[in-house]
């Protein structure tokens, strides 16, 4: 049953991602692409309106995901309702595993903060979270992203380009760029 295999996938998830959203997309990628849940087109449509709501990107795609995927492996889901309850499922379950390990985590550092090993693992573990997140953006520069041709390319850089110089630079609101860059996307693309 989809229900059980998605609960098992997002429990995995949210024992074993650690360094935020973006850190587990790629496990998240893996997971929910290799098993054909979605295709790769939907995952990265999901990772942009993640970006895009509030909340953290992970909670967002399993949220997503919960709602989309019993209906796309069987038409028998399709109804509203089994979207909602694997929304309600997926969230909880990535969300309940990641809590739980803060709490004792937090309650654990605060004990122990002094120590030498726990200075070490967090330093050790600054490499591994920014290794992720490399991670993360080789996988999103995909063709699914940037189009299939070299004016596809030069285009959505463009427009990444200018959206960094009006937000950085020009002081623009990130909001007002990503209508415009919705904007644009739809009329060049």
């Amino acid at each position: 049953m989809i229900y059980l295999k998605l609960i098992w996938a997002y429990l995995k998830i949210g024992l074993f991602g650690f360094g935020g959203g973006y850190a587990m997309l790629s496990l998240i990628e893996r997971i929910i692409v290799g098993n054909h849940w979605i295709s790769e087109q939907t995952f990265t449509d999901i990772v942009a309106i993640s970006q895009m709501t509030p909340g953290p990107i992970g909670i967002n795609s399993a949220t997503y995901i919960g709602y989309v995927a019993p209906g796309a492996v069987n038409p028998v889901f399709s109804s509203p309702l089994w979207g909602i309850l694997g929304s309600v499922l997926c969230t909880l379950v990535v969300v309940v595993p990641s809590f739980l390990l803060t709490l004792y985590a937090s309650h654990f550092i605060s004990r122990h903060r002094e120590s030498a090993y726990v200075k070490g693992v967090f330093t050790g573990l600054r490499p591994v979270v920014v290794g992720l997140i490399g991670s993360a953006a080789l996988l999103l520069m995909n063709s699914a992203n940037f189009g299939e041709n070299t004016h596809d390319v030069a285009l959505s850089i463009g427009i990444c380009v200018a959206s960094f110089v009006l937000v950085y630079f020009v002081k623009w609101h990130p909001i007002l760029i990503i209508v415009l860059a919705g904007l644009a996307g739809l009329i060049l693309f």
